[in-house]
């Protein structure tokens, strides 16, 4: 071996370890030391192709040069610094400095820190106190129970053995100083509860206590009625009992002035004496408003009748009570003796049980009308009422329809009713409503009705007659027109009308004509034999025209006006009508009490004025 060979294998071995050092320090000289040093790039470009080849033909003078050019590289290179990793560290450093700034002030206002303009309690580095109570370093809630655990509330008033806890009345003045100190401009050092100006809440507090405690005097009144007597029961006047309301509200005041929230006040009552002794309503109770009814010569229809006058006898409404027609009679029924008699269901003449009662239900709305107490159910008939005036009826069936009115009098009221005359003729009836006047002396209510139109009558009802020449017809009973009405309430002082005003509307059905006919070729005689008559089918057969079938009537005619006055007792007056056969049928009420029959369309409850009277009469209360 010589020393060429000796050199070149010592120049391959310090190649060999000079690649093994870059590679160890993160990277190949033949990779970077282009990039780093432009004056090796010829030695670098040699040294990557002879790698990447994988061969070793490099001499020994190229090998140590690309050797110590590397080892110089690695000498003077410096780390490059990541900036995008710096930029991010540095956002998330100040996002975690704001949020712990937002965390430390949410413990502060938490401790007494105000959001307003900033002022803490705190940072005036002197005591708040409210009545001597420290808030300095209290949150407003905090501050809020520490005054009202100074000034616990428990006022109470005590009356007759009976107690009422009275509200809180301070706890809305605390919120309002609360929220001055902790919200306002700048807190002062001391503050006091203001209690000026509490009188309303003092007041509300005093009326509660007085609806409670308060007894209104009671005045003599009518209280029963003897029917075997035939007279009314009297009870006697009772003294009442009134709270001093400004006496308790003024020792209310001085005790919250005072800050004294928990004194018990004792109230005080003041006796009231009744404004009518049992005496005096003995005196003034007289009959308020009164009507009277013919009816007609039906026996069952008038037992009806007294059926149910006997049910008004007597009755009594105290003051702001309703009374109900058919609550008040309860069911008509043959069980408690009413008889079927003539009445209207769904519009067809019918015998129903209790036929006859709508009369005694019209007769009571019109006294009660002229009382002045209120009406607050009122229905018209399906037809048009022979007993009354159209539009002063008021129909009632039991379930169904009913007529009401509320005593809207300081007293209590009574009625009455009488019925004179034979069961088995047409009788009178007559209810009146007695009490204490509703309305001042000199005034007087009645009802005025007129026809405003005609509706027309059904189709006609045909029935076969063979008893009729053939090809003929009668007129068995003519077609009446249906009805709408309207009522005036007038009100009249000293006999002169300071009021007409519409009271209510009213309509009614028409009747349907009935016509007999034979339409055959034959005719039946009395003697029951058939003739057959030969026609000329050229010849005209003139129709027959019968006389109506008159229906006897206890009202006034329907003409355009009709009115009821107040003079005395009311009565209705029966219309001029032709001569009435002894079979002609009596006149029934247009509803059947017991059925459901509806009213009429156009019949709405009405509400009468309040106040509608009749003078009174002469000889006492009742009839």
């Amino acid at each position: 071996m010589n020393l060429y060979d000796d050199n070149r294998r010592s120049s391959g071995n310090a190649r060999g370890t000079s690649s093994r050092a870059t590679a160890s320090r993160g990277g190949t000289s033949s990779r970077k030391a282009p990039s780093s040093r432009g004056a090796s790039s010829s030695h670098g470009t040699s040294a990557r192709s002879s790698q990447s080849r994988g061969g070793t033909r490099s001499t020994g003078y190229s090998s140590g040069s690309r050797s110590s050019s590397g080892r110089r590289s690695a000498r003077r290179r410096k780390p490059r610094r990541n900036y995008k990793m710096i930029a991010i560290g540095g956002v998330a450093l100040i996002l975690i400095i704001l949020a712990i700034a937002l965390a430390a002030k949410g413990c502060g206002n938490g401790t007494g820190e105000t959001e307003g303009d900033g002022v803490t309690v705190e940072s005036l580095g002197a005591e708040v106190t409210v009545d001597g109570v420290s808030i300095t370093g209290m949150s407003q809630e905090q501050a809020r129970a520490a005054i009202l655990a100074n000034y616990s509330w428990g006022m109470k008033v005590t009356y007759d053995g009976d107690t009422y806890e009275v509200e809180n009345l301070i706890g809305d003045r605390v919120d309002q100083l609360l929220e001055e100190i902790f919200h306002g401009t700048e807190p002062q050092s001391s503050y006091s509860l203001d209690t000026a100006g509490m009188e309303e809440l003092v007041q509300a507090q005093v009326e509660a206590m007085a609806a409670n405690w308060d007894k209104p005097a009671r005045n003599g009144a009518i209280s029963g009625f003897d029917k075997e007597t035939n007279t009314f029961i009297y009870s006697g006047e009772e003294n009442g009992v009134v709270i001093d309301r400004e006496k308790l509200a003024e020792d209310m005041m001085a005790a919250i002035s005072g800050k004294d929230f928990s004194a018990v006040i004792a109230a005080k009552g003041q006796e009231v004496r009744p404004e009518i002794t049992e005496a005096e309503a003995k005196d003034l109770y007289q009959v308020i408003g009164q009507y009277s009814t013919t009816t007609t010569a039906n026996k069952d229809r008038n037992t009806n009748i007294k059926l149910a006058s006997e049910c008004l006898e007597g009755k009594i409404i105290q003051p702001g009570e309703t009374f109900s027609f058919n609550d008040t009679t309860g069911p008509r029924s043959e069980s408690k003796g009413y008889k079927p008699a003539g009445a209207y269901l769904d519009g067809k003449l019918v015998e129903e049980p209790g036929g006859g009662v709508c009369q005694v239900s019209s007769t009571l709305y019109n006294a009660v009308v002229f009382a002045g107490l209120k009406t607050t159910e009122r229905h018209a008939h399906s037809f048009e009422p022979s007993y009354v005036t159209p539009g002063e009826d008021a129909a009632v069936s039991y379930g169904g329809p009913d007529m009401k009115f509320v005593n809207n009098s300081d007293t209590a009221v009574a009625l009455r009713a009488k019925l004179e005359g034979s069961i088995s003729g047409r009788m009178k009836l007559t209810v009146s409503v007695v009490g204490i006047p509703i309305l001042e002396d000199g005034v007087t209510y009645s009802m005025h009705s007129e026809k405003v139109s005609e509706l027309d009558p059904p189709a006609p009802e045909y029935v076969e007659d063979l008893t009729l020449p053939p090809h003929t017809e009668k007129v068995i009973k003519q077609a009446e027109n249906g009805s709408r009405w309207t009522t005036n309430l007038v009100i009249k002082k000293n006999g002169e009308v300071i009021s007409d005003e519409l009271l209510h509307n009213s309509s009614y059905k028409g009747h349907a004509a009935v016509i007999h006919r034979n339409e055959t070729d034959e005719q039946v005689t009395e003697e029951g034999e058939s003739t057959t008559e030969s026609l000329n089918p050229d010849m005209t057969v003139p129709t027959i025209d019968g006389e109506t079938s008159p229906v006897s009537t206890d009202s006034p005619s329907s003409s355009g006006s009709q009115s009821s006055q107040t003079s005395g007792t009311q009565e209705s007056k029966p219309a001029p009508t032709t001569a009435e056969p002894p079979s002609a049928p009596a006149p029934v009420d247009n509803q059947a009490p017991g059925s459901q029959d509806t009213p009429a369309a156009g019949s709405p409850v009405i509400t009468p004025h309040p106040e509608q009277t009749e003078a009174p009469q002469e000889g006492g209360p009742g009839v």
